[in-house]
């Protein structure tokens, strides 16, 4: 949890959950969460995300039907271990392994997944540009405009390509 704060900017971390007071105190405790609910129902799960999610861009994991809907009510939700079909339906992401080192992996993926894509759709749309203001110039014939479009969505394709390779660095601590 100590990792989440400098390395991804992680401004509150909060375990809210629907399990006993001393159950939850004691986990919180172990992964150094500070702030902690507990016995708490779907419905005032949901109550406390979407009140998160209104100051900031919210993470939530669970593995629990009585989960899902404050997934889906969170900015971002990910499903642990073997979740149930509701669970893993209500979430963005499922983590097969119930670990938190996976969530830091998960969160390396996605920016690298997402950088990608933004690379692909500005540069895609910069190159078009570029191209669309040479034709309206009149350095660019149709047909070589055409084929230009073309190998313009080859590059972009080519380069979103990339996200199958996994970054470099998967995990930072």
């Amino acid at each position: 949890m100590s990792h989440l704060r400098p390395k991804h900017a992680a401004g509150k971390v909060m375990l809210v959950s629907g399990d006993r007071e001393s159950e939850v105190r004691y986990l919180a405790q172990t992964v150094g969460i500070k702030e902690v609910y507990a016995g708490k129902s779907p419905e005032e799960k949901v109550a406390i995300v979407t009140e998160e999610t209104r100051r900031a861009k919210t993470l939530y994991v669970g593995d629990g039907i009585n989960d899902a809907p404050a997934m889906l009510a969170a900015t971002a939700g990910v499903a642990f271990g073997q979740a149930s079909d509701i669970t893993a339906e209500a979430a963005d992401a499922v983590l097969l392994e119930p670990s938190l080192a996976k969530v830091d992996e998960l969160i390396h993926i996605s920016r690298h997944m997402r950088r990608i894509a933004l690379e692909s759709a500005l540069g895609g749309m910069g190159l078009s540009m570029i191209g669309m203001i040479a034709a309206a110039a009149g350095y660019l014939p149709p047909v070589v405009g055409a084929v230009a479009q073309e190998l313009i969505d080859l590059a972009a394709v080519l380069n979103a390509l990339r996200v199958a390779i996994p970054p470099a660095e998967k995990t930072d601590f």
